[in-house]
């Protein structure tokens, strides 16, 4: 590969990982991601850091775990100061743009104390956690945090789509038959058309945009990571024309769940289930509207990566570019008596990953399924790799993925992934009575054994070896205790072990070591603690010279 190393990162809000035909759903039919892990390497164990959209992204653009970047609940800004993907790029000259969402929230009073402009350009990065947007648009916030309006409103109305909030009323709305609006965020109208044509839906849109971003890269000549954000499958659960009726109530697979799992449940998952989202997933009429729908947004999604593609591969972009297909979390859709996406059930906290790597080195590994254990965190030290930098594993928490990509699993040894919630702003800590230091809840998992700690509480496991669907919780039975205290042990090494000292790099501090010194074996002639005399200085410069030699 002689041209440029480009990135694109395609990233679904709340996609599950099982609901594309590559990952075996029977109903819905998504090609065009099929074609991309038939080039590239799919895996089946990758968990995301945080089952919430803003820290499961943060872990995502740091490579760092929430307990490390702090960003624990939507909302909650990343700190001025935290190092991301976007500074690691930079270093070896790669542009990080943002094509889309990031639910990123700005640190205003950090850079109030710092005296940092928000709209100058470093002011502008560190409130779009590192990246340079290109069109940013969360969707869900539409006016965004500086009350400035995303582009794609303005795009609705040129197009001759007026309203206060085009974005609301038009995409993600229905028409009712009196022509009355019928709100997209109500979920007995998920069956219906969005109001908006499919061609100015939101992912069409920004599915276009990321290609006006790659022409407009070609003339910069500069190599680029594109993070291209879709909103969907994210609520409002509504879908455009012809997307909205093409799944119906047949297509909607049984609920996961089980009458056992509420007979003596663990109190936060007790409380997740009285919430009005879950009562409402747990009936059927319910799965049977919204599902079609939330079927409809991936199909289109395939179908407008399916033209993003052939835009690539008509420019040639696809023998150079990385491109990584992935999610911020998953969906409960009813599945254990929830909607929304909080606690671990893999339903939620697995994702789908696919990477497709166009070097040659990658080519033995092109069309398999990887079973590792790998975490979200791993794509930030992976882009660095493949960008030609050295990944800072002194601020980054996450493995690169290239030694998978490329054949050789051998240095692969991580036997557990973690995830993390905070629950202090949920409905939940008020019916459980919880101090807000103490709504925390932590999963661990080897493969097979799934625990949860939960402060105050008894932990939740799952051994999904036997109870796949994770319907009978171990978490107090006698018979696992074995289990439950070798993952406990994991969690505590877990928390010991963070990535805090993230201003010196491990060669630099290795520089400054007092028994090897090996910036500098004259070193000696500076501060000189507890030395007799000259002779013992003299013997152990030669015996610093004699270790350095050896090691050279």
């Amino acid at each position: 590969m002689t041209q440029n190393r480009n990135i694109l990162w395609i990233m679904c809000d709340q996609l599950r990982f099982d609901y594309l035909s590559c990952y075996g759903h029977e109903r819905l039919n998504t090609p065009n991601i099929d074609k991309l892990a038939k080039r590239g390497v799919r895996f089946t164990n990758a968990y995301v850091q945080a089952t919430v959209c803003g820290p499961s992204r943060m872990s995502a653009y740091t490579g760092r775990y929430v307990r490390s970047h702090g960003s624990t609940q939507n909302g909650i800004p990343l700190r001025v100061g935290e190092p991301t993907l976007g500074d690691h790029l930079r270093d070896v000259g790669m542009r990080n743009v943002l094509i889309g969402k990031t639910h990123m929230r700005p640190d205003l009073d950090g850079m109030k104390r710092l005296g940092i402009d928000p709209d100058s350009e470093i002011g502008a990065r560190v409130g779009e956690g590192g990246f340079d947007a290109f069109d940013r648009d969360d969707g869900v916030h539409p006016t965004g945090y500086r009350k400035k309006e995303p582009a794609y409103n303005d795009y609705l109305r040129h197009a001759g789509f007026q309203a206060e909030n085009p974005w609301e009323f038009w995409a993600n709305s229905a028409e009712g038959k009196g022509g009355e609006n019928q709100s997209g965020w109500l979920l007995t109208h998920a069956d219906k058309p969005a109001r908006v044509p499919e061609e100015h839906s939101e992912t069409a849109y920004m599915t276009r945009r990321a290609m006006e971003f790659m022409e407009a890269a070609e003339k910069d000549g500069r190599p680029w990571c594109a993070h291209l954000s879709y909103i969907k499958p994210h609520w409002p659960y509504i879908v455009p024309a012809p997307y909205h009726d093409m799944f119906g109530p047949d297509d909607v697979k049984p609920a996961v769940r089980s009458d056992e799992e509420l007979k003596a449940a663990h109190p936060l998952f007790k409380a997740m289930t009285e919430e009005v989202y879950s009562r409402n997933f747990a009936r059927d009429e319910v799965r049977e509207k919204v599902i079609p729908a939330y079927m409809g947004l991936i199909k289109q999604i395939d179908d407008q990566l399916g033209q993003l593609f052939a835009f690539m591969q008509e420019r040639g972009l696809d023998e150079n570019t990385m491109i990584v297909f992935t999610a911020d979390h998953g969906d409960y859709l009813g599945d254990h008596w929830m909607g929304e996406k909080y606690l671990f059930y893999e339903a939620a906290a697995k994702v789908p990953l696919i990477i497709y790597d166009p070097s040659d080195k990658a080519d033995a590994t092109r069309g398999t399924v990887s079973d590792a254990l790998v975490e979200m965190i791993d794509l930030a030290p992976t882009f660095v790799d493949y960008a030609g930098g050295v990944p800072p594993m002194h601020i980054l928490e996450g493995k690169s993925l290239l030694p998978l990509l490329h054949d050789d699993d051998s240095s692969w040894d991580r036997q557990y992934v973690f995830s993390e919630l905070d629950y202090s702003n949920l409905p939940a800590r008020l019916k459980l009575g919880r101090d807000i230091q103490d709504c925390r809840a932590t999963m661990v998992f080897d493969g097979r054994y799934k625990l949860v700690e939960v402060m105050g509480f008894a932990p939740i496991l799952f051994d999904l070896e036997v109870d796949p669907d994770e319907l009978k919780d171990l978490g107090r039975d006698p018979s696992a205790e074995e289990v439950r205290q070798r993952l406990t042990s994991a969690l505590d090494a877990w928390h010991r072990n963070t990535r805090q000292r993230i201003t010196k790099s491990d060669a630099a501090y290795r520089a400054l070591d007092p028994v090897l010194r090996e910036s500098d074996p004259d070193l000696m002639a500076g501060v000189i603690i507890g030395y007799w005399d000259e002779d013992e200085v003299e013997a152990e410069k030669r015996r610093i010279a004699r270790i350095l030699g050896e090691n050279s």
